[in-house]
């Protein structure tokens, strides 16, 4: 029964023109983002392998890494918890929440009607200002606090979106990948009230004012974690929106919920999957955002929900691999069947969604949630693009037929395999087994097939075989090749060798990808160039007091938010310009000061306490001397070693309808960037 209803929703995607226009737009501009972002990282197969390697060192001694990354968040302030399923770390975030009136009487708030129990009336309930989290979806987290009486609201533009409508995300990079503009600009009219329009910019604007509200009042901030550093505690959360850094920052209680395998030894191996993550996942070289948390917000308790739920299981059996997953989507994007069907195919037996879609999807849905899943790996051609695109070299392809073949319990232990399939087609394939393991056998049969040639050509009307199969539904029959391979490797082979001979000359006298020397190049061109293609602004300077004042002049800016330290004060007033270091989120600008610039990637890095000056305002300012301008990430990693910190690469962004990019979401439309020239050596 299950088989069918797969099939079913398998052949109304592919019938879904909307759908495969939307899936169409979303695959050709991942692929060719990524395959640009990658052409800037030479070595980038060389980092490829090496994280590989430090993945596979972290699950294999997984305990010693989180008893390490939980002591030294401990000592960091954070509050960390251990869950075993689903209903514990639900159980956990009930609790937390129990704490707020306590925590809203402290500071002075209205406590009435506040409830965690379900069929209340409640007139001020719990918020919950969300960020993405696929760890929330794979425990369906919102629907059970919805059910307790709590507000949850996504925050990101992609899960805001499904919200709405109601679904689960179709992509866990881009959640709303499966719709057009005219759908969202549809539920937006329905549903916000807005007057109905398709401009993608209009569309995002009113997001950012509706979410605005909710940053700014949520009693509780609920993130994903996409990387936890062993060495030094820290959270590392990467977005482009902005909305990860508010609901971290403003709410006075946040949760973090991570996968306990979701893990890296150092700031150093931090680095390097940074430096593959966001290629492979956006396109990007940096997110616009990269957050590392070691300590708490000022007034602020923070809770770190460590999560097992079957990752132990897995670690133990034959698809331990599945958990090096750093969850960049780039297997999605590369698989021929996913990008005919979109995530909201991939459905269980009892025709629930599989939180986790795609390549990988079908190996650690079922891995997790059990054999309800375990269908999904037949939804796969086994082609290897998976394993091709994954940034960290999981053999995917191998893991699927492991599923397949029912090997998805603790090693020694294995079900049936053929998961999915219907009789007849276990049955050819036993038939197949039987004569592809007897080579006299399976040659005669090929001779017998070939004989057909003439008769089973491709598009043959009479050749459509029965709908379970999908030869002849969505594909065509194949013509049998006229030689068998036996046959033509008897004639090619000295041919092939000679060609064998001939490429291995002609790599031993290939001259490698060089690079200039770093002393070589203009740093601070470098990073100008990189900065000004992500629609960031850079200036020089030989006074940045006197440039700021300028710009604000020139944008008629009476008022800013300033860090302290970073301008000279008494020339700002008197030119007229007032400034606070108080939080105030009416504040169109704000001016901060930048630890470090990199020049490969246009990022500066700063203080993530000091969101009031670059996040909230609409435009920011950031002061960078030019000899803190360094050449990449791994140079700058020392400064964060226990200090919270944000890597900021252009304003904020998205492109979660219709892959169009729109500048400004939740953090400023504008980056300006002002070198200081003056102490240049």
């Amino acid at each position: 029964m299950s088989n069918r209803f797969f099939r079913q929703r398998i052949r109304e995607s592919i019938d879904n023109l909307t759908l495969q226009t939307a899936l169409d737009n979303n695959t050709e501009r991942r692929l060719k983002g990524k395959a640009a972002a990658f052409e800037s990282l030479p070595d980038w197969r060389e980092r490829r392998v090496r994280a590989h390697n430090v993945r596979a060192e972290v699950i294999e001694h997984l305990e010693a890494h989180l008893s390490k990354f939980i002591a030294n968040n401990e000592a960091n302030g954070v509050i960390v918890h251990r869950a075993k399923d689903a209903w514990e770390a639900i159980d956990i975030v009930l609790r937390i929440a129990k704490d707020i009136p306590q925590r809203r009487r402290e500071h002075g708030e209205d406590t009435r009607n506040i409830s965690v129990h379900p069929r209340s009336s409640v007139v001020n309930p719990i918020l919950v200002a969300k960020s993405k989290s696929m760890v929330s979806e794979e425990i369906e987290l919102n629907h059970a606090l919805e059910k307790e009486g709590i507000r949850v609201v996504e925050t990101d533009l992609g899960e805001y979106i499904v919200q709405l409508r109601h679904e689960r995300p179709s992509h866990i990079i881009t959640p709303a990948a499966h719709l057009k503009k005219e759908q969202v600009a549809q539920l937006f009219h329905e549903k916000l009230g807005i007057p109905y329009t398709e401009d993608i910019p209009t569309l995002t604007a009113t997001a950012r004012r509706v979410l605005r509200e909710v940053f700014l009042t949520a009693d509780i901030g609920l993130s994903g974690v996409n990387f936890g550093v062993a060495e030094t505690g820290a959270l590392c959360i990467v977005t482009n929106e902005g909305n990860a850094r508010m609901v971290t920052s403003l709410p006075k209680t946040h949760i973090a919920l991570m996968g306990m395998e979701r893990l890296v030894p150092n700031l150093d191996d931090l680095a390097l999957m940074l430096s593959l993550l966001p290629r492979s996942a956006t396109g990007q070289k940096l997110t616009v955002y990269t957050q590392l948390l070691h300590k708490p917000m000022p007034d602020q308790a923070r809770h770190l929900i460590i999560l097992d739920n079957g990752r132990s299981r897995i670690r133990n059996s034959p698809l331990k691999e599945s958990l090096y997953c750093i969850r960049c989507g780039a297997c999605l994007n590369a698989c021929p069947v996913f990008r005919e069907l979109s995530g909201h195919a991939y459905i269980g037996r009892d025709l629930s969604i599989a939180p986790y879609p795609g390549p990988i999807g079908s190996v650690i849905s079922p891995g997790l949630l059990g054999e309800n899943y375990v269908h999904l790996a037949q939804a796969s051609s086994l082609c290897g693009a998976c394993k091709e695109a994954c940034p960290v070299d999981i053999d995917l392809p191998n893991l699927l037929t492991r599923v397949r073949a029912g090997e998805i319990e603790e090693r020694g232990k294995k079900k049936d395999g053929g998961a999915g399939l219907t009789r007849a087609t276990k049955l050819g394939l036993q038939i197949y087994t039987r004569l592809a393991t007897q080579p006299k056998l399976f040659a005669l049969s090929q001779k017998f097939a070939s004989l057909g040639t003439h008769l089973l050509s491709p598009r043959s009307q009479w050749m459509r075989l029965p709908a379970f199969t999908g030869w002849g539904y969505s594909k065509d029959f194949p013509r049998f090749a006229g030689k068998t391979f036996r046959e033509r490797w008897k004639v090619e082979r000295v041919i092939l060798s000679e060609t064998k001979d001939l490429l291995h000359d002609e790599k031993d006298s290939s001259v490698a990808p060089q690079t200039l020397p770093q002393s070589d190049i203009n740093l601070m061109q470098q990073f100008t160039t990189e900065l000004t293609a992500l629609s960031g602004n850079v200036y020089q300077t030989n006074d940045p007091t006197q440039a700021v004042i300028e710009y604000l002049h020139s944008k008629s800016v009476k008022k800013i938010y300033l860090q302290s330290n970073v301008l000279d004060e008494s020339r700002l007033r008197q030119s007229g310009i007032d400034f606070t270091q108080d939080p105030d989120p009416t504040l169109a600008v704000g001016v901060t000061k930048a630890w470090v610039g990199l020049a490969d990637t246009g990022s500066v890095l700063e203080a993530d306490d000091e969101l009031l000056g670059s996040l909230l305002p609409e435009i920011h300012l950031t002061i960078l001397d030019v000899q803190n301008i360094l050449p990449s990430l791994p140079d700058a990693m020392h400064l964060v070693n226990g200090r919270n910190a944000v890597l900021i690469t252009g304003p904020s962004r998205t492109a979660d309808i219709e892959m169009t990019l729109t500048i400004g979401v939740h953090g400023p439309k504008e980056l300006h960037v002002f070198v200081d020239d003056s102490k240049r050596g």
